[in-house]
């Protein structure tokens, strides 16, 4: 499989997904926003099956590595996540302090405009980027690419000061989400 190729996710199967805010919006800048995803995640994992092997809240996109238990289906349960996160965050910007407040609604109404789903916001990217995992190689390449994300971006020095990713989970740091954490691999950030 080559890496990159777009995929449909699969029941039970393990994916690298990418989830992206419409017009790449900066939206998980906001702490009330990035723990909306975080409560979301928890509930997923302990309702519906979800296991996350890997996760970084950027500010305009999620990466992780997922799959759910049986009889649950992944496609179900990131549509459903994405459903719940993006009426509860246009909640939040409607009705808590937001600076940027009619700027961000005016994009996802202009984006919901083009939309046969959405009726008056649209707040995630159609899609998922889903790669389906299909080596142990091919599984921590995405690892360290998701918890090296915000070292990239310049937010951080060490992939594991980022609070919103389970880089700290990796090297048994205290972490505001539990994943499943895969093999005894040492991970270098």
């Amino acid at each position: 499989m080559e890496q990159g190729v777009k995929q449909n996710i699969k029941e039970n199967k393990t994916y690298y997904i990418t989830m992206t805010v419409v017009n790449w919006v900066d939206v998980f800048t906001r702490k009330n926003h990035c723990d909306a995803i975080i409560e979301s995640l928890k509930y997923c994992q302990q309702a519906k099956g979800l296991n996350i092997f890997a996760y970084c809240i950027m500010s305009n996109h999620i990466h992780m590595l997922v799959n759910t238990n049986e009889p649950f289906e992944l496609k179900d349960v990131i549509r459903d996540f994405k459903k719940f996160t993006s009426k509860k965050i246009l909640s939040q910007i409607q009705n808590e302090p937001e600076s940027r407040r009619e700027w961000i609604l005016k994009l996802f109404e202009d984006e919901a405009e083009h939309s046969v789903k959405h009726k008056n916001y649209k707040f995630w990217q159609a899609g998922n980027h889903a790669i389906e995992i299909y080596s142990p190689k091919f599984t921590w390449e995405k690892i360290n690419y998701i918890h090296n994300n915000p070292v990239k971006a310049g937010y951080v020095s060490e992939g594991f000061h980022w609070k919103y990713s389970s880089a700290s989970n990796y090297q048994d740091i205290e972490s505001i989400l539990e994943v499943e954490l895969i093999g005894q691999m040492l991970v270098t950030y």
